[in-house]
Order: C-alpha cells, then sequence, then structure tokens
C-alpha cells in the first residue's frame, strides 16, 4: 500500500508541475483545491478498510494536512503570483523529497494482511511489569532491582483454565516478534506469555515508563562470538553461560511469579491458567534458554526450539577446546525448527554439537526443517518490515514468508495440543 501510494504521489508531483511548465502558468488554485482533497481522501481512507491507521501513516498525515492547511490559506488570501520556470522546479524537488521522507515507515513497515488465526476464541492482551527484588540489574549501576517485562495473549470472555506458554525472544528481539504465533496458539484456548528481557532486547518499555535499550557490551559480544577468531571456545563458553544465566533466571522468575498470581490473584488473565500444564518456547537464544529450562525445571511439560543451539546440552572440553554432546538424557519433550541458516550448520559448527539428529540422549524430540528459510523467517519480522529482515539476515529468504509463518504457527498449536491437551498425533514432516 505504502509504495502504490508513493508511486502515485511522485507521478501526480512531477506531472503537475511539468504541466506547470508547458503552460507557463501556476494554476495555484487547481493545485490548493487538490491539496484540500487529497488530505480529505486520505482522511477517508483511514476510516475505511484500505488504509489501518497506525504509526507508518503519522508522518504522511502530518504534511498532508499542512499542505491542505497552506492551500486553503493561499485560496482565501487569493494573492496573484508569477510563474517562474525555477520556482516550479525547486518546490516540485522540495514537495518530491518530502513526500519519501514521509513515506519512510510506510515503507520500512508496510501495512500487511496478518496470518490466519484458527481457533475459536477472540484474543485479549494485558502487559505487566515484574520486579525482580532478589536480583541487582547487572546492566547499569543504579542498585536497582532487576525488572522484566511481559505481555499475555489469552482467550477473551472464555471460561475454565488453559496451558500455560512462555515465549523468549532471540539475541537483540523484543517479546512481540512472534506475535502470529501467539494470537493463534490463545485462539486455540492457551494462556501466552511473552517476555521482554531487559538490555538483551532491542527495546523494551515498563508500565512507569523507564526505557532499556539493547546493552552495546552484549551486543558486541553477540556478533563477535558469530565470528572466526574473536573469541576461542572456553571464552565463548564462558559468554554462553553469562547470556543463559540472565536469560533463565528471567524465565525463572516470571514462570514463578505467574504461578503465585495464579493461585492467589483471582483476576484476567492469572485466573485462566492451568498451572499443571506448562510449555516453554522461544527464538534464536530464547529457543536455547526454552531448552536449558525444559532441563532444569520438572514443571515443564513441553519445549519449543526455534532456531537455536541446544546451549544446555554443551559440555566444554578443556583439553581439546572444544564443544561436545552431553551425555545426560533429556526427557521433556522437544519440537525443534530450523531454517536452512542453522540446518547447514548441524554438521559443521560444534556450537550445535548436541542438535544432531542422531542425538540419542532425546528421548522424544521431533525435527523440521523448513528449507529456503533464514533465521528470522521463523518470526514475524519478514511481515512486519522486510526491508529490515532482509538487512539483518543478508539476503531474501527463498520461501513465502506468510506460508512459512503460517505452516510454523500451525505445528507449534499441534505439538502443544498433543504434550498438553493430549489432543491427536504429531506427526510433523521432517522438511517443509
Amino acid at each position: 500500500m505504502g509504495t502504490v501510494l508513493l508511486w502515485i504521489t511522485l507521478i501526480f508531483e512531477v506531472s503537475f508541475a511539468i504541466f506547470c511548465m508547458v503552460t507557463k502558468q501556476t494554476h495555484k488554485k487547481i493545485k490548493n483545491w487538490i491539496r484540500m482533497a487529497i488530505f480529505i481522501v486520505f482522511v477517508l481512507l483511514t476510516l475505511s478498510p484500505v488504509i489501518v491507521w497506525s504509526f507508518r501513516w503519522t508522518m504522511l498525515a502530518i504534511l498532508l494536512f499542512l499542505l491542505a492547511i497552506k492551500g486553503a490559506v493561499s485560496l482565501i488570501r487569493n494573492k496573484p503570483t508569477n510563474y517562474k520556470t525555477s520556482s516550479v522546479v525547486w518546490k516540485s524537488i522540495m514537495l518530491v523529497m518530502a513526500f519519501i521522507f514521509a513515506f519512510v515507515p510506510a515503507l520500512v513497515f508496510p501495512q500487511h494482511p496478518s496470518p490466519k488465526v484458527t481457533g475459536k476464541y477472540e484474543v485479549a492482551t494485558a502487559a505487566y511489569t515484574y520486579v525482580d527484588k532478589n536480583r541487582i540489574e547487572e546492566f547499569t549501576d543504579l542498585g536497582e532491582n532487576r525488572f522484566v517485562n511481559v505481555e499475555f495473549w489469552y482467550p477473551k470472555n472464555a471460561e475454565g483454565t488453559y496451558p500455560l506458554l512462555v515465549f523468549s525472544h532471540g539475541a537483540y528481539g523484543v517479546k512481540a516478534s512472534n506475535t502470529s504465533t501467539y494470537n493463534e496458539l490463545a485462539s486455540n484456548g492457551y494462556v501466552v506469555v511473552s517476555i521482554d528481557h531487559p538490555y538483551h532486547s532491542f527495546f523494551t518499555l515498563s508500565e512507569d515508563g523507564t526505557k532499556a535499550l539493547i546493552n552495546t557490551d552484549y551486543n558486541r559480544e553477540v556478533e563477535n562470538a558469530n565470528k572466526e577468531g574473536i573469541y576461542t571456545q572456553e571464552e565463548v563458553n564462558g559468554l554462553i553461560q553469562k547470556w543463559m544465566k540472565l536469560r533463565t533466571d528471567d524465565m525463572n522468575f516470571v514462570l514463578d511469579t505467574i504461578l503465585e498470581k495464579a493461585k492467589s490473584d483471582n483476576i484476567t488473565p492469572y485466573q485462566h491458567i492451568n498451572t499443571d500444564k506448562i510449555g516453554v518456547f522461544g527464538h534464536s537464544m530464547g529457543g536455547a534458554a526454552s531448552v536449558w529450562l525444559g532441563r532444569e525445571r520438572k514443571d515443564i511439560d513441553a519445549v519449543v526450539n526455534i532456531d537455536a543451539p541446544f546451549f544446555s546440552e554443551l559440555v566444554y572440553q578443556k583439553d581439546i577446546d572444544d564443544f561436545v554432546a552431553s551425555t545426560e538424557a533429556y526427557t521433556t519433550p522437544l519440537f525443534n525448527i530450523y531454517s536452512d541458516d542453522v540446518w547447514e550448520q548441524l554438521d559443521s559448527n560444534s556450537t550445535y554439537a548436541a542438535n544432531k539428529l542422531n542425538n540419542k540422549q532425546f528421548k522424544e524430540a521431533y525435527t523440521t526443517h523448513f528449507k529456503g528459510a533464514k533465521h528470522l523467517s521463523l518470526t514475524d519480522l519478514p511481515l512486519v518490515s522486510p526491508i529490515l529482515a532482509n538487512i539483518l539476515q543478508g539476503s531474501k529468504a527463498k520461501i513465502d514468508p506468510y506460508a512459512t509463518i503460517e505452516t510454523e504457527n500451525k505445528l507449534i498449536r499441534e505439538f502443544f495440543d498433543y504434550t498438553l491437551k493430549g489432543i491427536g498425533q504429531f506427526t510433523p514432516e521432517q522438511t517443509y
């Protein structure tokens, strides 16, 4: 939609400038009436399904409003102006640049249809900030307790209780990274809570307005860990332990807080949580933390790992300065979803030593590979911002983003239906 409107705008501006130059007139009155008409049409479009109002249209709305006001004032004053080709050209160039700038949000974050939701329940949301009084924030020097922001997706106006699912985002992600997945699950009778890990997330905002951006040192650690020759394997192991401790501490704190509130708070969404049925899932580093938690906690009944190494199942051996897979059995039901970016490393990167398909320590594990998918294809980002997704992952995925996310959401729902609700059988294909 943004691209189409931008081209229409640019064609109109250039054509009108050419028309003025050919006729040697400014056509001031016509232009002013058109400016006001365009603003009115834009407002009407925002009131219709054609343009869904959001932040992406704010700058364009302001620009059109200012041009409409300028046009109305000009018509009222009715002051004659002399035609000058240089003036027409200059004003046309400036307006073209202004419109391109105003359309940037709509181009970077294009209006897009939402992936389909198959459940019978309408979905409600709620956001909270939990403060962990047992931990001091390590990323600041203020001596404050660590806070964790969470958001719930749950069945609206529904009765009874539903399994609890806890999601952890990727290395630079945000809690909204897989919103389509949360909606699909909540619509089918789950209470989903997604966590922002402050200073690991790109951006998070708490209930009291406190903002936290990604920590620069952490950001540099992750970037360097993905490059050859920056860290030794022993140093990588130290980073993994540090990252996972923060992530799993956050997830444990959130889980314990929710379980406590589910016992004592007779308010939504806590009253709808079945505390005997718990699943965890996450993307990338969040997937690794979910697998880790699935080993540590006995109350977790199912885990979904989306494109992540099994950090909890790695053992660093100093004598060979490398990682090997743990020999301890992993008994929690596990579903792995891989993109090409990870699938192609399973047999070559020692960080994925425990992820190999022939690992006998996993007693109930399922694995699916989305052929042609990139790492971020397994999040909503390619839908929300194709440009950013392509930049961050280096290229465009060779797979349809909607088909990918809708199939992924369906598989995750079916896995949790099978493991937490005892519904049907779970028989995913190895490759999609």
